[in-house]
């Protein structure tokens, strides 16, 4: 433990439990006699206790043997595999201070994580300052069963349980002492994870303790060792897309740094051989990267050329390194017979880090000219246009997030009359420090300093400042940055540590969330109707949120080439009440076994936006013994995040389509938007546009990064989201046919006032396309190249997101004294709707079914399907999990090449969303199949009462389609996908 006030904490928070247990094993039996049990049942979504496990509500429940039949070693992992888990909330592939980069996530329904509610035990765990709850911190081995609702429950829980509520339950009451280890690997050899964990448990008469540990070290996997990602463009167009700011360095000649027989205007690179201060050895440097980017059957392409580039992707991690460590204690003691005292502990520590290309420096856009008396500029003027990208110091990013949740709960019975109350007091906190260190961004103050004058001394030696002012060594190492990576020779960074020492210095940003809260809930059976009980739950919460992140003093100062941010921070308090009713109206009669109505409604009151309550019924029907029909109608809500309120002003090179762009544009087609574009910028300058790239050359298709950092903050204006959500469903068990049972299921959850990310592309439609002139306020533009040179953008409560669908979940168990057992357990959603609407202005909702995007990815259907067989002490497991095909805009499309048309293979007419313009268009899709992945697991019961599985996820090594859209991905891949064959071993001992 890396704290030893945090070691102390728990040793003697476990000492107190062990010394309980002790206690209670030596406890006066007599006492324990008249104890009444507190045991009772209660399922997610609701807080009323119950016997039957089936409610109104749909439940999926992964129970301790579910989870060992599986390969995967975190409950993120395990979950992100049930069919209606959506696409991977955060990516495990990319470089960023966000401290919820390594964790996972769960975004039921595909809407979104902040929209998904996680609980341990019924008690919320605690979430970063953008609302996402990291499952990766609970050990598995701490883990009895997971139930995942699949349905709203702000009236019982409060905000985010829009989409639905994953409960996780511990074990308690464990006996005994279990340890396992388990490893496996990629079949190409990398990615290989090592994990080992131990659970011990103690009981006794009046109380238990159970403790897991779990230690996990997840290695990196490089994107050059999957031809998916290997390039940036991919494996089919291995040339194409590579960036132009390369290891050689350049400049761009002008009339102030001419090189003769070369127009102005034109990037140059110093020829292979040639002197560095010889302005004539400088060509013309190859800036063709392809264009087949975007290309029509009209333009045609050709593919690009990789001389004087880089290709971004060889140091990449595809999947990024990740160590963790989690303790987890339940200690439980009867106070007196009829009072109990549970308390939950968990420390959990994740290191996570990733690597990308050096930076790709330009002087242009950090004001850092060369100067015209420094020793390495070939020209007798200031440059203020050279280039070179740093890749002799890569860029990396380390984040270190310690979690310390603790909750201490009370309950107990009493009885009032001839009923039984239950009654339960919680105190509950999470908290999470997080650390993130990064290296590998310039110092601008001394990036300024080592291209600033400098000069040849007497030593021999070039030195930073003139003859006449000298500056010493410890104060400046002089740079020559038109010298290329390898290049040797004065001011050379390649090899030259003083120098790499001087531009270079590692930056740390720290974070801070808590979450603290008190809860007291009351439940029972107020009278006995003609059909039974009717049964109430009631009670009171308070929680309050804090969070804060402060990066780097240099990144808040915009010292270095980090994208600048300044501080988040910020909190909110709310206080609730609740109260639930279970109404049994028919019990025992024809065509009516059961029929009962379930109310429940919740107040919430906000200091930051104020009061809101939300309502849900449910009913559940059972005309017959084997058949119960279900249907439920829930309010909904979500509080804006930390983040979303108080998240600090961040700079960031973002990708954006500028639709006065005269080639990929609205504008090249639309004479409206040409006209606004002229309103605007003239009409001279619109006629003319082109939006320009990172590296200030026009743009070669309809989305690239700004040459301008764009403005991302807060919005402490924001309201909550809300909701509606409804269900109906079927469940069937029949009679002739034992361990058999049937689900179906259909629901719909429509999301208003939607908290979403004002994208620049979505502000500079708005403005030009739509017309809306509030909405022109939000940049402005160079008055000379047109260019957007400012762009403030960030949450608002806009548009509407909508989901509808269908899950069937069959389940069938088959004992045979022959041939063993047989288990077969199938789930599939089927998503018939998905709407998402950014804005308020008019427009059609265009569904994002089978479609494929950065933002949203939605499968018509994913299904697994697991058949299972036991016998002695052997057994096996098969897992299936299908994905639908899917389909994304056209992005490569070759006149007369059939083998490369098959990329953009589906033509039809589609919904553009612009109510005031066409209404329907001829588009060009690219079209993919279904895939699917198969797990396979052996396990053998040793006799000396150990267990040893082997097996393979992925098993036929099935690799997914190429998707240009970036779906969930850093990368042309779909982030949910396999990524390759994965072999494991688990070894398994019980003592």
């Amino acid at each position: 433990m890396r704290s030893s006030k945090l070691f102390h904490a728990i040793a003697v928070a476990l000492a107190c439990s062990a010394s309980i247990s002790a206690v209670a094993q030596n406890a006066d039996e007599a006492a324990n006699a008249d104890a009444k049990t507190l045991d009772n049942v209660v399922v997610t979504g609701s807080r009323i206790r119950q016997t039957d496990t089936e409610t109104a509500q749909p439940v999926l429940t992964l129970s301790r043997q579910d989870i060992e039949r599986q390969g995967f070693t975190s409950v993120g992992a395990i979950l992100q595999n049930i069919s209606a888990a959506g696409a991977p909330p955060k990516s495990r592939s990319v470089l960023s201070g966000d401290e919820t980069i390594g964790g996972t996530y769960i975004s039921l329904r595909n809407i979104g994580a902040p929209r998904t509610l996680v609980l341990v035990n019924g008690k919320r765990l605690g979430v970063s300052t953008q609302g996402l709850a990291d499952l990766s911190t609970i050990p598995v081995a701490a883990v009895e069963r997971i139930e995942v609702l699949k349905d709203g429950a702000s009236s019982i829980y409060g905000s985010d349980a829009i989409a639905g509520v994953v409960n996780i339950i511990t074990r308690t009451n464990y006996d005994g002492t279990m340890a396992s280890a388990y490893v496996g690997q990629y079949s190409q050899g990398d990615g290989q994870i090592t994990k080992g964990d131990v659970l011990m448990g103690f009981t006794g008469d009046r109380g238990s303790l159970t403790l897991a540990a779990e230690w996990s070290d997840e290695d990196r996997v490089a994107a050059m060792d999957r031809a998916f990602s290997a390039y940036p463009r991919s494996n089919l167009h291995p040339t194409d897309n590579w960036h132009t700011t390369g290891d050689a360095g350049g400049f761009v000649t002008s009339a102030l740094n001419p090189v003769p027989g070369i127009p102005n205007n034109t990037r140059v690179v110093l020829r292979p051989g040639g002197d560095p201060n010889n302005i004539a050895d400088y060509v013309r440097q190859d800036t063709f990267i392809g264009s087949c980017v975007g290309a029509t059957e009209a333009t045609g392409c050709r593919p690009g050329v990789t001389a004087d580039k880089v290709n971004t992707n060889e140091l990449l991690d595809l999947i990024m390194p990740v160590k963790r460590r989690s303790y987890y204690a339940n200690g439980v003691y009867d106070v007196t017979p009829n009072t109990r005292l549970h308390a939950d502990l968990l420390y959990s520590n994740r290191v996570s880090s990733s690597v990308i290309s050096g930076y790709p420096m330009q002087a242009s856009s950090w004001a850092t000219p060369l100067s015209a008396d420094s020793y390495f500029n070939p020209s007798d003027n200031a440059m203020a246009t050279w280039w070179r990208r740093t890749s002799e110091v890569p860029r990396w990013t380390e984040r270190d997030l310690t979690t310390f949740r603790y909750a201490f709960t009370l309950e107990g019975s009493f009885e009032l009359g001839e009923k039984t109350f239950d009654w339960d007091a919680t105190y509950l906190k999470n908290e999470n420090k997080v650390l993130v260190s990064t290296i590998g961004n310039l110092n601008l103050a001394n990036t300024r300093l080592a291209v600033g004058p400098s000069f040849l001394n007497g030593q021999g030696q070039v030195q930073c400042g003139t003859a006449a002012n000298p500056i010493a060594f410890s104060a400046c190492v002089p740079w020559n940055p038109l010298l290329g990576v390898g290049q040797s020779g004065p001011g050379a960074l390649t090899g030259n540590t003083a120098l790499q020492n001087f531009l270079f210095q590692e930056a740390h940003g720290i974070g801070r969330t808590t979450s603290e809260g008190f809860a007291a809930n009351l439940a029972g059976a107020l009278f006995t109707l003609p059909a039974g009980d009717l049964g109430f739950a009631a009670g009171l919460e308070r929680r309050e949120e804090q969070g804060r992140f402060v990066p780097d003093a240099m990144v808040v100062s915009s010292g270095t080439t980090e994208n600048a941010g300044k501080p988040t921070g910020g909190g909110y308090t709310v206080k609730e009440a609740y109260a639930e009713m279970r109404v049994p109206i028919l019990a025992e009669k024809k065509f009516a076994h059961e029929l009962t109505l379930d109310v429940a409604t919740r107040y919430s009151d906000y200091n930051t936006f104020g009061d809101t309550t939300n309502n849900k019924f449910s009913l559940k029907w059972r005309p017959l013994e084997t058949v119960m029909l279900r249907a439920t109608v829930a309010d909904g809500f979500r509080a804006p995040t930390i983040y979303d309120l108080y998240g600090g002003e961040s700079l960031g090179y973002v990708f954006f389509s500028d639709p006065c762009d005269t080639l990929f544009g609205s504008s090249a087609s639309n004479a409206t938007t040409r006209a606004n574009c002229a309103a605007g910028m003239g009409a001279g300058l619109a006629n003319s546009f082109r939006q320009l790239s990172l590296t200030n050359a026009p743009v070669t298709s309809a989305s690239a990064q700004t040459p301008n950092p764009f403005t991302l903050g807060g919005n402490p204006n924001l309201k909550p989201e809300v909701s509606k959500s409804q269900t109906f469903g079927m469940v069937w068990s029949p009679g002739f046919a034992p361990g058999l049972n049937v689900t179906l299921d259909w629901w719909k959850v429509r999301v208003a006032q939607a908290i979403t990310t004002d994208f620049p592309t979505q502000i500079l439609e708005d403005c030009y396309v739509q017309g809306i002139a509030s909405r022109c306020a939000s940049f402005t533009r160079d008055p000379v190249t047109g260019v957007v040179n400012f762009l403030r953008y960030g949450g608002i409560n806009a548009g509407y997101r909508k989901v509808e669908g269908y899950d069937l979940d069959l389940s069938y168990r088959l004992q045979t004294e022959r041939f063993g057992d047989f288990t077969v357990q199938s789930s599939s959603t089927y998503t018939a709707k998905d709407y998402l609407v950014t804005t308020d202005s008019p427009r059609l909702a265009l569904s994002q079914v089978g479609l494929s995007s950065v933002n949203s990815t939605t499968f018509r259907i994913r299904s697994t399907l697991g058949v299972g067989w036991k016998m002695g002490n052997f057994g096996i497991d098969w897992t299936s999990r299908y994905y639908s095909g899917l389909k994304e805009a056209c992005v490569y499309f070759i006149p007369g090449s059939t083998e490369a048309n098959l990329e953009c293979n589906s033509i039809h007419y589609g919904p553009t969303g612009n109510l005031t313009g066409t209404t329907s268009a001829l588009q060009r899709y690219r079209q993919v199949g279904s895939n699917t992945f198969h797990d396979l697991q052996a396990h053998w019961n040793a006799p000396w009462n150990a267990v040893i599985a082997v097996g393979a996820n992925n098993v036929f090594d099935h690799t997914g389609p190429v998707m240009y859209a970036n779906p969930s991905s850093s990368f042309l891949y779909y982030g949910g996908f396999d990524i390759g064959r994965f072999v494991f071993m688990k070894y398994t001992q019980k003592f």
